[in-house]
């Protein structure tokens, strides 16, 4: 993991080189849903008011908070002005970090897995979100770990919502997302996240996705005027009453718009540099077509599809690492760009050559060797 780590660092630091070139600020934040277990029935509720404090300290630009289910938290990243890198770094230290910070408020276990298994109870009454019934069943939780993603222009003006470029940067990842979907999806509990609904009918409880869809619903949501669940965005309160409910308030969805990319599994194995070295090829495919006012020309339907039951092959269905391993967008994609930054910087940066094809063989690498996982 260490030889990906630095390799894909290395393609992270080219990558935000070429975007200052083309005259923009890449923004990419995460979130991170996980769970835990208590050493004892009667332990009090988390501090996360000194999780955070400690999370600061750790120069990390993230807060934890309480997420829907019992037991269930949230990182949700900061913002913070950090370069995509730093974003990768927060996040890396982050799941490694988390699980020391809780035990140290007595949780015997801290669970950042895709699925747990039974973690929480009850069924919801029909056609509620909130509201359960007194009907009891094991809830089996998926969690997430979220990637979004914008870009400034050189006055900060946040692009996604001119000229066609959100769509545009959505219906990039909507073509890159299958064959990549080895980088977010990590481990083969990953992919039973995806059957959680239909397999353990939890449809209505749960709200994670399960296919490659765009739209502001979708797995690859492109958020501008209204969320995932229909709210207004960007929105800010300025005047509360005395039961401090929100009177007045503002809105200025423009700033927050962007691409959330929903696929991505919870997992101690997910590498957050080379998410962010997906994300960031994503986005100069679609800053190239903006520079060229080309963005609204270019756009097709939004794709939609069904990704792999598995890393592995299964009879006639490929696997994530088959995917992965066939397809040349990622390495051919970056090797391109390596190729441009050397030719406008000639004497100044210096790259090691392909260094798409020596990323994408050091993480095909790492399931071969079976480092990670076992078939």
């Amino acid at each position: 993991m260490l030889v990906v780590d630095e390799l894909a660092k290395q393609a992270i630091k080219l990558l935000q080189i070429y975007i200052e070139h083309l005259g923009f600020k890449p923004l990419i934040h995460f979130e991170l849903e996980g769970c835990f277990q208590s050493s004892n029935k009667h332990s009090q509720p988390l501090d996360y008011a000194t999780l955070n404090k400690q999370l600061a300290a750790l120069n990390i630009d993230g807060q934890l908070i309480p997420e829907y289910w019992s037991n269930q938290w949230e990182y949700i990243s900061l913002f913070n002005g950090q370069s995509p890198l730093k974003e990768a770094d927060n996040l890396s230290c982050a799941i490694k970090k988390i699980p020391t910070l809780f035990a140290l408020q007595g949780i015997k276990h801290t669970l950042i897995k895709p699925v747990v298994w039974s973690g929480d109870s009850g069924k919801l009454a029909l056609g509620s979100k909130d509201i359960f019934t007194n009907e009891q069943r094991a809830v089996h939780i998926p969690n997430a770990i979220q990637m979004n993603i914008s870009a400034l222009d050189d006055r900060g003006k946040n692009i996604i919502p001119y000229h066609g470029f959100g769509e545009y940067l959505q219906q990039c990842f909507l073509h890159s997302s299958l064959s990549c979907c080895l980088l977010y999806m990590p481990e083969e509990e990953a992919f039973e996240r995806l059957k959680l609904k239909d397999k353990y009918g939890l449809a209505q409880e749960l709200c994670s996705p399960i296919d490659l869809s765009g739209g502001h619903q979708g797995s690859i949501a492109l958020y501008k005027k209204v969320g995932k669940h229909n709210q207004p965005m960007g929105e800010e309160p300025l005047l509360y009453d005395h039961n401090n409910k929100v009177m007045v308030s503002t809105s200025d969805w423009e700033k927050t718009a962007r691409i959330e990319h929903r696929l991505g599994a919870s997992s101690v194995y997910y590498n957050a540099y080379t998410n962010v070295v997906f994300g960031l090829l994503n986005l100069i495919e679609a800053l190239e077509q903006y520079t060229h006012n080309a963005c609204a020309k270019e756009q097709n339907n939004n794709t939609q599809g069904q990704l792999p039951e598995s890393l592995y092959d299964k009879g006639n269905k490929q696997g994530a690492i088959s995917l992965f391993m066939e397809s040349s967008w990622f390495n051919t994609s970056l090797n391109k760009i390596e190729l441009k930054v050397n030719q406008i910087f000639p004497d100044t940066y210096k790259v090691t050559e392909a260094l798409g094809d020596k990323l994408k063989l050091a993480i095909v690498q790492t399931y071969q060797q079976a480092i990670i996982l076992e078939k």
